[in-house]
C-alpha cells in the first residue's frame, strides 16, 4: 500500500493513509493526487484560496490561484473520484508571504516567496489543519523524495530526475513536517511530457495546461510595478564604487544584487564594460554599481537556519544551492550562535541578502538558511 518512498506510517489496515492532496489546478498536483488515490490511500483534494480578490483567468503561464485554477482542481478531483474542498488561507498568505516579500525588498533584500509559502502555508498552516482533522499526510506535486532511515527518521532528498528537482524550495521543512509529507512524483524518472501524457491517459483536462513560472501573487509578472504600488516611489542615486553619481532611480527596491539590465545609466564605464548592481542601501536609498568581478563572494553569514533532521554540530563540507534553478557549489559550513557561517571553495557571483542557501550532503538536503551578509573577494567603496 505505502509504495511511495518515505511515506508516513498509517495506523490503518494495510498502511492506508488519510491523505490531504494540495491541488493548485496544475498538472503536477493533479497527477500526484491521482497516484496517491491509485495507491489505495483515502485521498481528499483541497485547493488553497490564497488571494482575497482572485482573477477569473490566468494569462498563459502567469501566476496561479485564480478562479480558473480552482475550477481546474475541482474538475481533476471529480475525474480522480475524490472529495474536494476549497480552503481560504488568503489572510494567512497575505501576512506570511506577501507582506514578508514587500518588507524584505524594502530592507534591500531579495526574498524567495516560494520557500516562505512552503514553510508558512503548505507545511505549517495547511499541515497543522490537516493533522487536526485526522489526516496522516499532505500530498503535493513537488519533485523531491523523502527517505526513511534505519532509525525511523526521515530525510529529504533530491528528486530522481535532477532536471525537475524542487528540493531547494522544500529545504525549509523540518523532520516533523517531513514525517507527514508525501511527494508521489519525486521518485519517478519521467519527463514533464510523460507526466502530461499520464494526465491525459487519466482523463485530466489539465494535461496541456502551461506551468506557472512567476510569483503567484504578481499575475502580470511586473514585480517592480507591484512593489511600487506597495512601497511608493522614492528617487535616489545610482553611484559607482567611489561614490560618484551616475544616474537616478525611483526606488532602490526595484534592483537586485547582480542585476545588469535596466540600470539606465547615462555615463558609460571608463573601460566600456557592463556594470552590475553591487549593493542596495535602503537607508539612504542608494544603489551601487560596478564591474562583474566586484560581485565575487568568498563567504556569507545566514540567519534562521532550518534543519531537515538533526542540526550539524561543527564545520562540515557540503554542496550549496543558492537559487531555485541554480547549480551546486562546494562549501564549508558551520552553525555558530544560531547562525550559519559559509565559506565557498571558489568565489561565486550574484549572491544577495534575503536569498536562501540550501545545503546538501550528496542528494540529502541538510537544511537551509536566509542569507544576511556576504564577504566580497573585492571590497566596494561607500
Amino acid at each position: 500500500m505505502n509504495d511511495f518512498p518515505g511515506a508516513p506510517s498509517g495506523p490503518r489496515d494495510g498502511g492506508r493513509l488519510r491523505v490531504l492532496a494540495a491541488m493548485s489546478g496544475g498538472v503536477d498536483s493533479a497527477v500526484a493526487a491521482a497516484r496517491a488515490a491509485e495507491a489505495g490511500h483515502d485521498v481528499t483534494g483541497v485547493h488553497l484560496a490564497l488571494s482575497a480578490n482572485p482573477k477569473s483567468f490566468r494569462t498563459g503561464a502567469r501566476g496561479c490561484c485564480t478562479i480558473e485554477d480552482s475550477h481546474d482542481a475541482r474538475r481533476a478531483a471529480d475525474v480522480i473520484g475524490i472529495p474536494f474542498y476549497v480552503w481560504d488561507l488568503a489572510e494567512r498568505f497575505r501576512q506570511d508571504v506577501v507582506e514578508d516579500f514587500v518588507n524584505e525588498y524594502a530592507a534591500g533584500r531579495t526574498p524567495n516567496p516560494c520557500l516562505r509559502c512552503n514553510e508558512k502555508i503548505k507545511f505549517a498552516a495547511l499541515l497543522d489543519k490537516a493533522l487536526a482533522l485526522g489526516f496522516d499526510a499532505v500530498c503535493t506535486g513537488h519533485y523531491a523524495t523523502v527517505v526513511m532511515t534505519e532509525d525511523g527518521s526521515r530525510e529529504l532528498h533530491r528528486a530522481s530526475d535532477m532536471a525537475k528537482d524542487q528540493s531547494y524550495v522544500l529545504g525549509v521543512l523540518d523532520e516533523k513536517q517531513l514525517a507527514h509529507a508525501l511527494f508521489p512524483l519525486g521518485d519517478t524518472l519521467t519527463t514533464k511530457d510523460e507526466i502530461r501524457a499520464e494526465a491525459e491517459r487519466r482523463g485530466l483536462a489539465v494535461a496541456k495546461k502551461p506551468d506557472s513560472h512567476d510569483i503567484c501573487f504578481i499575475a502580470d509578472g511586473d514585480t517592480q510595478g507591484f512593489l511600487a504600488k506597495h512601497l511608493g516611489t522614492s528617487e535616489g542615486d545610482i553611484v559607482d564604487e567611489d561614490g560618484t553619481r551616475l544616474g537616478s532611480h525611483s526606488g532602490a527596491y526595484g534592483f537586485t544584487i547582480g542585476q545588469r539590465k535596466g540600470l539606465r545609466l547615462g555615463v558609460p564605464a571608463a573601460d566600456g564594460k557592463p556594470r552590475y548592481v553591487l549593493d542596495i542601501s535602503p537607508v539612504d536609498n542608494t544603489v551601487t554599481v560596478g564591474p562583474s568581478d566586484a560581485l565575487d563572494v568568498n563567504g556569507l553569514t545566514a540567519i534562521r537556519p532550518r534543519w531537515c533532521g538533526t542540526a550539524p554540530t561543527g564545520p562540515g563540507r557540503y554542496t550549496a544551492q543558492l537559487r531555485a534553478h541554480g547549480g551546486e557549489t562546494e562549501v564549508t559550513a558551520e552553525p555558530v550562535d544560531g547562525e550559519l557561517r559559509v565559506t565557498f571553495a571558489e568565489p561565486v557571483r550574484g549572491v544577495a541578502p534575503g536569498q536562501a542557501i540550501v545545503l546538501y550532503d550528496g542528494t540529502r538536503v541538510v537544511g537551509s538558511a536566509t542569507i544576511a551578509t556576504t564577504e566580497r573577494a573585492k571590497a566596494t567603496a561607500g
